[in-house]
């Protein structure tokens, strides 16, 4: 089939590795390589350079890699035309998310999705803000909850969700623990802790200090507030997190605050599928409200 071989192409040049794209895709390694080398053959051109490491595109490959992207484009978005006109969403949502994303409530959302529409597959895959928008920009999600700021908000569209202040996390013992509000200057010479740099959240702290000594960089929050609550480190962090650990003060901020806008991102023509996920995340929150 047209459309299968164009995915494995594309999955197989994504990864640049074999075992790592019979992997994402859920397939045996050696029914993938199998399916690639018969494509050559049909072609008559090799369209992998094989090394022990990984694989690269062959000019041939190159050239094909663009057409199959166009042709997989077409496919889900006949797919798609299918669906509206059917009233019914099939086929795949590819979905991104913040590792932590208090403005929804995700797992229900998608309980409901699926009720609602069996027929849809959804993945799901936790990152930065940044990668995760690049993912939607690539077409390889539907779309993606992050925060700003992003890198870049070209080929896509920003929906907001919902925004709220950072504030000051330490641990029980630290100087400022007992205060009612800190000034950003009062941290001043303190060590850090926070996320990764492709982290929203690191973003924008990172806005509102000239220079800060960040000593423990982690990818997960419970990690970061562990690290606070034993006094190795302070970080600014969403006031939503306060409801994760009773080992941490959290304290505001005097004057106006940094704050943490999550928004969520799709193509500029969103797919039917993300298109009723969406609706499913307006109608949770109107029954929130």
């Amino acid at each position: 089939m047209i459309e299968e071989c164009c995915r494995k192409l594309v999955v197989v040049a994504e990864e640049s590795h074999f075992t790592r794209a019979a992997k994402r895709m859920h397939v045996a390694q050696s029914g993938l390589s199998a399916a690639i080398r018969s494509l050559e053959r049909e072609l008559g051109a090799p369209l992998f350079v094989r090394s022990t490491r990984q694989v690269e595109l062959t000019p041939a490959g190159r050239a094909l890699l663009v057409e199959a992207r166009r042709a997989l484009s077409a496919t889900d978005a006949a797919r798609d035309a299918v669906a509206a006109v059917q009233g019914l969403v099939r086929g795949s949502l590819a979905i991104g998310s913040l590792q932590c994303l208090h403005v929804v409530h995700l797992p229900a959302v998608l309980a409901t999705f699926h009720a609602a529409h069996p027929g849809v597959e959804i993945t799901l895959r936790q990152g930065g803000s940044n990668e995760l928008s690049e993912q939607v920009r690539a077409k390889r999600l539907d779309l993606a909850f992050v925060s700003l700021p992003m890198r870049s908000t070209d080929s896509v569209i920003v929906r907001p969700l919902q925004g709220e202040p950072l504030v000051l996390a330490c641990g029980p013992d630290h100087p400022l623990a007992r205060r009612s509000e800190v000034a950003l200057d009062d941290l001043a010479g303190e060590p850090f802790v926070d996320f990764l740099p492709d982290w929203g959240s690191r973003d924008a702290v990172d806005r509102v200090f000239d220079d800060r000594r960040i000593a423990f960089e982690v990818n997960d929050v419970h990690s970061l507030l562990d690290l606070v609550a034993y006094g190795l480190g302070v970080a600014l962090v969403p006031q939503s997190f306060s409801v994760k650990t009773d080992k941490v003060r959290f304290i505001g901020l005097a004057g106006l605050p940094p704050r943490w806008e999550t928004v969520v991102v799709t193509a500029r023509t969103p797919s039917a599928a993300a298109i009723a996920l969406l609706d499913a995340i307006a109608a949770a929150s109107q029954m929130a409200t």
